[in-house]
This record gives structure tokens, C-alpha cells and sequence, in this order.
């Protein structure tokens, strides 16, 4: 087994969150998704935040989430990657996370108040507090739900980066729409006749004179990437596929509206933190709970769905959702009912 620690600063708007200052550990198996997860929350308490990364062995993450530690990590021992001191706060996502997550709480006791972010498919036992979306089906006395998943694009920080100058983007024809691509997953499918919808929506987008500035996703295959290139061949759109720094807080920050794909729940909930449009692109496919989704934000005046084409953008707004905010308050909550008295932090 190897992990590493790393430390960073939370975000600059810490003395007017719930916890600031308090030490909190993330442990991550390194998958980027659940670590927005986790950060979000972790700053909007404006918390000093230690990554905890793990590398366990495929036999020991065989045995995830019920199994173990593996002995020779030595959990709670000094000079390892989970020694004392304890943190206030612990996060921990993914199926592999959770002997660690399990360990830290039966070692740490009331001094370290641990959460969960998403199912992960174990026992209420193994933390103080669950987060779950809503179309999540886990419920119980500490799990919470919220509509759309955290992240760290806060309100805030989106006005940050809308207030700094992109030459690129700032060129851009207004109004400009974020078009935010997914792709293929277990549950949705992209043939050739959805590629091709999808293209010529995208196409109908630029001729309203709109500026468009597309992300591709890890996800998005090749043709369909091709297709899109060819839909904005010639025009001033941008399109990221993933070559130099990347530019999706920008485009989220910058849009008056977006297109998002109806596959990605990530995308679709960083962009309702903007309080701007946001019509949804549904491929070939669907589940109950991308449905229950996708009909709780159309009913909340949030999303609309994507016509075949456009010929007038519309306008429409709505409150940002910003999940991480509720689910910091909740921890901050329960964490003063739960921590031992101790100095320094009320």
C-alpha cells in the first residue's frame, strides 16, 4: 500500500463559515468526482483541509467496503499516513474509502465527526453522517439528501473567476452558452443518430448568434468530439477536448445559459449554481433515478428540455442551488451536539 498527504488552504471566505479553522482529513482514492464531492463541503466550512489519499492493494479493495485495513498500514500508528493527531472532521467517497473511514471513527472516537459522501454501500455504523442525492434511495436519522451534489464552484467563487478577464472567451459573441458534454455510460447510449441530433442542436445554437464554448468530458468519444468540431467549424466557438489548462470553471462562471447532457448529474448541478438556463440533452437511455433527477430541477423552474433545434434563446432564472452550503450547515449542526467540549473552537 502507498498514500500520501497533502495539505491545503481553504477557501478565502473562511471567517464567515461554521467550522473555520478546524482540521478536517479527506481520504480519496484519487477519483476526481468524489473528490469535488468532498471539497465542496470541506470548504464551505472553511476547514484546513489534509488529503488523505489511499492505494490499497486490489485484494484489499476486493474486500471494500465491508473488509479491513490491510495490518502492514498500521492504521493509528505514529509516523503513517492516519496518525493522531485526530482531525474535528473526516470525509471519505468511494467504495474503498470505507475501512479507512470505518477505522478512523471507532479509533478517534468524539473527537473526529465523520461523513460519507453518496451510498457506498455500507452500514449506518460506519460514519455520523450520510450524504445522498435525493434520487438516491438510502435514507435514515443521519443520512442527508440534497437535490444536486456539492462541488467547490460556489456562488462566490464563480463570481471570482467571472470577474477576471479571458481573452478567449471574452471575444465570444454574447449572449455565450456553455454547451457541456457527457457521454456513454451504463445508462445512456450516443449511436450515430444521437451524434447527430446532438450536433445539429449544437449547430442551431450558433446561428441564434450565441458564443458557445464547449467542454468534452472523459467520457465523450472521439465521434462524437469529431461531429461537434464540424457543427462549429465556422464559427468563434471555443471547444476544450482536453489539451492545456482547463477551462470549464471559466465557461460555467462566463455563460448566460448552458446545454448540458442529460447523462452527466455533475454538470447539470454545477450549472444550477449560476441561477442561469440550462437546457438538458437526453440521449438514447435513462434510469428511474436520472429520471427523478432531471423531473425535480424541470419542476423547480430550474432546466427545460433541449428542443432538436433552437431558433430563440430563452431566458429564464431561478435561486442558484448550492448543496455544499446546506450539507456544511447540517454537519455544523450535529457536530456541535456531537464534539467534546474542548478550547479554541465553539
Amino acid at each position: 500500500m502507498s498514500g500520501h498527504t497533502q495539505t491545503t488552504a481553504s477557501a478565502p471566505e473562511d471567517a464567515k463559515r461554521p467550522l473555520a479553522g478546524a482540521k478536517a482529513w479527506i481520504v480519496s482514492d484519487g477519483k476526481a468526482g468524489h473528490e469535488a464531492l468532498c471539497r465542496g463541503v470541506a470548504e464551505a466550512l472553511g476547514v484546513e483541509i489534509a488529503w488523505k489519499r489511499i492505494a490499497p492493494s486490489p485484494l484489499w479493495q476486493a474486500l471494500a467496503p465491508w473488509g479491513p485495513i490491510a495490518p502492514g498500514e498500521r492504521f493509528g500508528a505514529p509516523g503513517t499516513l492516519f496518525a493522531p493527531p485526530w482531525p474535528q472532521i473526516a470525509f471519505a467517497a468511494g467504495r474503498t474509502t470505507m475501512p479507512y473511514i470505518r477505522a478512523l471513527k471507532k479509533k478517534a472516537g468524539l473527537e473526529t465527526f465523520t461523513v460519507v459522501m453518496m451510498d457506498s454501500r455500507t452500514g449506518a455504523g460506519t460514519a455520523d453522517l450520510f450524504w445522498v442525492p435525493e434520487h438516491d434511495k438510502r435514507r435514515g436519522p443521519n443520512v442527508i439528501a440534497t437535490l444536486t451534489a456539492p462541488h467547490p464552484l460556489s456562488p462566490a467563487r464563480l463570481a471570482e473567476f467571472r470577474s477576471r478577464p479571458d481573452t478567449a472567451i471574452d471575444a465570444l459573441p454574447a449572449p455565450r452558452v456553455a454547451v457541456l458534454v457527457g457521454g456513454p455510460n451504463e445508462r445512456y447510449r450516443y449511436p450515430a443518430p444521437v451524434i447527430d441530433r446532438f450536433a445539429r442542436l449544437v449547430r442551431s445554437l450558433s446561428e441564434t448568434g450565441s458564443g458557445l464554448m464547449i467542454t468534452a468530458s472523459r467520457r465523450t468519444p472521439p465521434e462524437l468530439i469529431a461531429a461537434l468540431a464540424a457543427a462549429i467549424a465556422d464559427t468563434k466557438a471555443i471547444l476544450w477536448t482536453g489539451d492545456g489548462p482547463n477551462p470549464y470553471p471559466h465557461f460555467l462562471a462566463k455563460a448566460d445559459a448552458f446545454l448540458v447532457t442529460a447523462d452527466s448529474v455533475n454538470m447539470v448541478g454545477e450549472a444550477a449554481a449560476t441561477g442561469r438556463p440550462i437546457y438538458v440533452f437526453s440521449p438514447d437511455g435513462g434510469a428511474a433515478k436520472f429520471d427523478a433527477f432531471h423531473a425535480a430541477l424541470a419542476a423547480g423552474g430550474v432546466t427545460r428540455p433541449a428542443p432538436d433545434r433552437v431558433t430563440t434563446l430563452d431566458h429564464w432564472t431561478y435561486p442558484p442551488l448550492y448543496a455544499a452550503d446546506t450539507i456544511a450547515a447540517e454537519i455544523a449542526q450535529r457536530w456541535q451536539r456531537h464534539r467534546p467540549m474542548r478550547p479554541g473552537l465553539t
